[in-house]
């Protein structure tokens, strides 16, 4: 199951405004407008997702807490779900404060729900961040619009259950490919920050990027490909950063 928190207030944070400036004037006072992303009245809402089946929708006016978390989430939605499922359950959380807690721990520990091991600061990975887009496209959608909280409740947990479950399915199934992009990525970055210390010259380097960002599959890269490749720096690249990918191109140059 993957879940997750987010915010939907009355005052929307989606408008843009489009202006003409001069090239390099984009944060002059002038041209910026200062907006709060959570700006106004509001509701906290979680929901959690797994291929076939969604949560009912929590909504909540209050900040999440540890004991919010165990008693509400955990003991009256996550917990169900896990005995549907039985031992194959799976539960995805990030890395929030709340969800750490001691008492969270616990809780999981006595119910037997097993969490997944999820890399910080990586909500992009997250299929139900995309959930939440498409909750708030449908919020903003309805006419007329959401006046005041209880009908911005109502709206929440209505748009919530028609979302079809076959836009929620494709998202969950293409979690391997948003992955394997974030191996990528940090590769890449890796390759960018750590020419001078991997002792990689330019040439290296680029070779090692074409021949990576053109595959973000993890296919097997032919071994004449990069020959100039020196592999055991490669090797060292591939301890730094601990990604699949870099595994994979090496078994496939060997």
């Amino acid at each position: 199951m993957f879940s997750d928190e987010s915010r939907f207030s009355l005052q929307s944070d989606s408008r843009r405004t489009f202006i003409w400036r001069a090239p390099g004037t984009r944060y002059h006072q002038e041209n910026t407008i200062e907006r709060h992303r959570y700006g106004g009245a509001g509701w906290l809402v979680w929901g959690g997702i797994i291929l076939g089946s969604r949560t009912d929708l929590h909504v909540q006016s209050v900040t999440m807490t540890g004991h919010i978390y165990r008693d509400v989430i955990l003991e009256q939605h996550v917990r169900l779900f896990r005995g549907d499922m039985g031992a194959e359950f799976l539960f995805m959380d990030d890395n929030t404060r709340p969800h750490r807690a001691n008492i969270v721990d616990e809780c999981l520990q006595s119910e037997d729900i097993t969490r997944m091991d999820w890399p910080a600061y990586s909500p992009d990975l997250n299929p139900i961040e995309h959930v939440w887009d498409m909750l708030g496209r449908r919020i903003a959608a309805r006419q007329p619009p959401p006046t005041c909280l209880p009908e911005l409740r109502r709206a929440l947990l209505d748009e919530w259950c028609n979302i079809p479950q076959d836009q929620i399915d494709n998202l969950i199934l293409s979690m391997p490919r948003r992955y394997e992009r974030k191996l990528l990525e940090e590769i890449v970055e890796e390759l960018k920050s750590e020419t001078d210390r991997h002792g990689l010259t330019e040439e290296e380097r680029h070779q090692i990027l074409d021949e990576i960002e053109q595959h973000t599959e993890i296919p097997k890269i032919p071994r004449d490909s990069v020959k100039t490749i020196t592999i055991p720096r490669l090797e060292l690249l591939a301890a730094t950063v601990g990604a699949r990918l870099c595994r994979s191109v090496l078994s496939a140059l060997q």
